[in-house]
């Protein structure tokens, strides 16, 4: 590896570096969507409770600094919360920190993650699934009771 490889690697902070993950929906190239998650103040909370409120995402992600705007995820049909939000902060180094220190912590009985979303636009905050909510909740096959109970598949059946 060469010198500069090696620095690169130094400077990295695994914590707060893009995923792998990118926005199916996203209306633009993908060079246009990196661009705008490397300079994002936006983060998208997974995989939380049915029941975790507003007030709860405020006082967590609050640790890391002045948050601007938490947008509850609603199931599209029942607008009832689906396990997800958006936490908008006002600095790119505050949501950096929430990337660092809250991604992977326990909330309500569950394991969160956080990623890096490329900026919040009205009508995402409804689930996509065919049934209103998240489309993995369609699918899930065991009880979990923080998300509804059974995936809407195994309900079908």
């Amino acid at each position: 590896m060469s010198a500069g490889g090696t620095l690169s690697v130094l400077r990295s902070d695994s914590y707060a570096d893009l995923s792998q993950y990118r926005d199916q929906h996203f209306r633009g190239t993908r060079y246009d969507q990196e661009r705008l998650l490397r300079k994002s103040c936006t983060l998208y909370v997974g995989n939380l409770s049915f029941y975790t409120t507003e007030e709860q995402i405020h006082e967590l992600f609050g640790k890391s600094g002045d948050i601007k705007k938490v947008i509850m995820g609603l199931d599209k049909v029942k607008k009832t919360a689906c396990g997800f939000c958006f936490v908008e902060y006002y600095a790119r180094g505050d949501a950096e920190n929430a990337m660092r220190y809250i991604n992977g912590t326990r909330l309500d009985d569950r394991i969160i993650r956080t990623d890096w979303d490329a900026g919040f636009k009205e009508g995402r905050q409804y689930g996509r699934g065919r049934s209103g909510g998240q489309v993995r909740d369609e699918y899930r096959q065991d009880y979990d009771a923080g998300r509804g109970g059974y995936g809407k598949t195994v309900q079908c059946q």
